[in-house]
């Protein structure tokens, strides 16, 4: 099928672009989300949705009880309060509450008028054998890949048990390595370390810088990681002579570029800038776009996925990634992940970048927060592919079905699986 202005109207574009994104299975290359054997690690139903950290903010600016009133109260009071202030005593507008709005619908559950024991009570059975892979399948989710701490002592037991091992239906989860422990507050690990069973010092000897990278090593193994990650400061610099820099050049870089793994970098992060909201404390900084420049140049063997939490960050980064082959940008990450950003992010990569990116993963970190991330942003992704076929039909550049499926499977899974075996 071609489609020629003439043709075909806006809604006719829309539904056939709609349907093609709808149909295509994602990779969703980056989540907080865990299978069922890891426990208490596996977030999911109604009360750890309202207690997710954006509701948290959201809720405390208008709460009248202090940060360590509402702290005090147990996961289902908290609950109960964050519901009857979002969506009770007000319209649920926001893209976190809208977010529980669309979960509940695509659950069959209707949301506006009910009670939160009503809808605990209708809950899905999540004990069910299928129920992880039904909510992967009502978000369009062909695989997701975790974010796997070696350092979390809980997750750790998990990975050294045979728990670990997958059950029937969790293959579909994959994991990725994440180093922040390592890279920004090192010095709080060679005692662990050495009780592991790693030559370790404060000191980054040459034995130790061997020992490092043999954990690194090890672990990548054990989890069978598709990529490594950090989580990184708006202050990141590279190279500044710090234990951070030190451990990136000498065994991070060298560990991923031997192993054929890229190194995913997620820049932008201030840690704690209200240390009475816990978890939801974190805000966001603009990086220096100078970082990524010189790690890519200087490292060209390596490749680098990176996103930034700053909306300034977003058009230097995306010209940074004309440049440089070893760069893979990807997502509108946090606070970016809203349907005015992401598509006003998603055009913009388009127009610089063509379809050689990610545009999109749901950072979920409650199992169905993956129905209404996907959901909104493929609906976003959607209108903007429409208006750039458009545009080059408009052109003279007649656009098929089969030109978007390519793009489409390109966007949501091709790039990244391609990037992970780029040979360099």
């Amino acid at each position: 099928m071609t489609f020629v202005p003439e043709q075909s109207g806006k809604n006719a574009w829309l539904e056939k672009v709609r349907e093609i994104v709808w149909q295509t299975p994602v990779v969703d290359m980056h989540t907080h989300l865990f299978p069922r054997r890891f426990g208490k690690l596996s977030l999911t139903g109604m009360d750890d949705l309202l207690t997710y950290h954006y509701l948290i903010a959201e809720t405390l600016r208008v709460l009248p009880m202090t940060y360590d009133e509402y702290w005090s109260l147990s996961k289902e009071r908290r609950a109960d309060l964050i519901w009857q202030t979002l969506f009770v005593e007000r319209t649920p507008i926001s893209e976190a509450a809208r977010g529980v709005v669309t979960i509940l619908r695509r659950l069959g559950l209707e949301a506006k008028g009910r009670s939160l024991a009503e809808l605990r009570a209708n809950w899905p059975d999540r004990s069910e054998a299928g129920y992880t892979e039904r909510i992967l399948d009502l978000a369009g989710v062909g695989q997701a890949v975790m974010t796997n701490d070696p350092f979390d002592p809980e997750e750790r037991e998990i990975w050294l048990s045979s728990v670990s091992t997958a059950r029937p239906g969790e293959n579909r989860f994959l994991a990725a390595l994440r180093l922040d422990a390592l890279l920004n507050d090192y010095g709080s690990l060679p005692v662990r370390l050495n009780n592991w069973g790693y030559r370790a010092d404060s000191v980054l000897t040459e034995e130790t810088v061997a020992e490092l990278g043999r954990f690194i090593k090890e672990w990548t193994e054990r989890m069978r990681a598709v990529y490594v990650a950090v989580s990184l400061p708006d202050t990141f610099s590279f190279p500044d002579g710090s234990t951070r820099s030190i451990l990136l050049e000498r065994v991070v870089l060298p560990v991923c570029r031997d192993m054929g793994l890229p190194l995913a970098l997620m820049i932008g992060v201030k840690r704690g800038v209200n240390p009475a909201l816990l978890e939801a404390g974190d805000s966001v900084g603009k990086a220096d776009i100078r970082v990524v420049e010189r790690l890519c140049a200087d490292f060209p063997h390596n490749k680098f996925m990176v996103t930034m939490l700053s909306r300034e960050n977003q058009h230097e980064l995306a010209v940074t990634a004309r440049k440089f082959r070893n760069l893979m940008v990807f997502g509108s990450w946090w606070f970016l992940n809203n349907p005015s950003l992401v598509g006003e992010i998603t055009r913009m990569r388009l127009e610089l970048l063509g379809t050689s990116f990610i545009p999109q993963h749901s950072d979920a970190r409650i199992l169905e927060q993956v129905i209404y991330k996907w959901a909104h942003a493929k609906e976003v992704i959607a209108q903007v592919l429409v208006e750039k076929y458009r545009d080059l039909s408009e052109a003279g550049w007649p656009v098929s079905a089969a030109d978007i499926r390519r793009d489409v499977e390109s966007l949501f899974e091709g790039n990244f699986w391609r990037f992970k075996n780029l040979k360099l």
